[in-house]
């Protein structure tokens, strides 16, 4: 190996390992595991965190001594970042833009499910049984993204494109953005959302979004109203969540039937339903209650999972190891996210 060519360490992951044949070419490459990565970073410039949940990082942060740049094979950075390493000059790259489109689809998905009922048409099927019903319309229903970063804005475009009213949610709040309208702060959420039929979760898990839909949130929801959530489970207050779901089984509203408007009167009775692919804790427990909640749908934390989505993660990081070694360094870095804020710059 020559003394110029950089030493990348891969932390595996257990079900899908990769090898990355274009980057032995030009490195020393150490593939590892969560076991052994304090053994395997001294000296290594690069980390590739192709186990992207892995917590690992900040227990073998002590033998990180030659570190400059990370990569995580995923698009959220909340379970990498931690104190040391945001107050390095260690550079963090993410996966942005593998995910977009096929998170983008998969709520757009979820929206069709509920206005035309597939959930329970598969459940009537089940039990041969023919029951006509009336289905909601979703063209000039209202929709609020909660995240304005690049997933929640194809979120944005592609449920305009079908018809819906997009609304958005930030830190800030602002006018004329090319993609929402209208973006609120989110500091002022449950002040917002008394007209929403599909709340969207799309935003990085922060102090600031931690539980931020809560017991008062859901309460300013109308009935009709739909949680999506694609980001992360800990952005809901997932007890307040049950009942607010659990009140709408027993209220009425749009997921038993209703399909009219909501009144101020009416706000407050629960919600007509969820769909949900990110939970607290993984794999949701076969006890949680929310499996026997007719009115959520709940998928295994796969809604950017189209296929060749592994390959695609893979691409994005070899050409960004390419451009590490041209500028001997993280200079020419694309998806450098911003450590001290958790996301993507620019």
């Amino acid at each position: 190996m020559s003394p110029a060519q950089p030493t990348v360490v891969v932390l595996e992951s257990d079900d899908a390992p990769r090898r990355f044949p274009r980057v032995e070419a030009a490195a020393d490459v150490r593939y590892t595991t969560a076991a052994n990565l304090g053994r395997d970073l001294p000296g290594a410039d690069v980390l590739l965190m192709w186990d992207f949940f892995s917590g690992a990082l900040h227990d073998a942060w002590p033998h990180a001594d030659a570190l400059r740049w990370v990569h995580i094979a995923a698009a959220g950075v909340d379970t990498l970042l931690f104190d040391e390493l945001v107050a390095s000059d260690v550079a963090v790259t993410n996966s942005r833009g593998v995910f977009d489109r096929p998170i983008a689809e998969f709520v757009l998905g979820s929206i069709f499910a509920f206005a035309k009922d597939l959930p329970r048409s598969l459940r009537l099927q089940s039990q041969s049984r023919w029951q006509h019903r009336e289905t909601e319309r979703i063209e000039g229903t209202h929709a609020m993204v909660v995240g304005t970063g690049a997933i929640g804005r194809e979120i944005a475009r592609l449920l305009r494109a079908v018809g819906m009213r997009v609304t958005g949610v930030g830190r800030t709040a602002r006018d004329r953005d090319d993609d929402f309208g209208i973006v609120h702060a989110s500091a002022d959420l449950a002040s917002v959302v008394g007209d929403v039929d599909h709340l969207v979760l799309a935003a990085p898990l922060t102090d600031q979004t931690r539980g931020l839909v809560d017991a008062e949130v859901l309460r300013a929801l109308p009935p009709r109203a739909r949680l999506i959530n694609i980001a992360r489970g800990e952005l809901v207050v997932t007890d307040d969540l049950v009942r607010a779901l659990k009140d709408g089984m027993r209220g009425g509203g749009a997921g038993s039937g209703d399909h009219g408007g909501s009144t101020g009167d009416d706000a407050g009775q629960g919600i007509a339903g969820a769909a949900l692919d990110v939970f607290e804790t993984e794999p949701l427990p076969a006890d949680h209650p929310l499996w026997s909640i007719d009115t959520a749908i709940l998928t295994a934390h796969m809604s950017g999972d189209a296929a060749g989505w592994r390959d695609r993660l893979a691409e994005i990081f070899v050409d960004n190891f390419e451009r590490y070694v041209r500028a001997s360094g993280p200079g020419e870095l694309q998806n450098i996210v911003d450590k001290h804020r958790g996301y993507v710059r620019g």
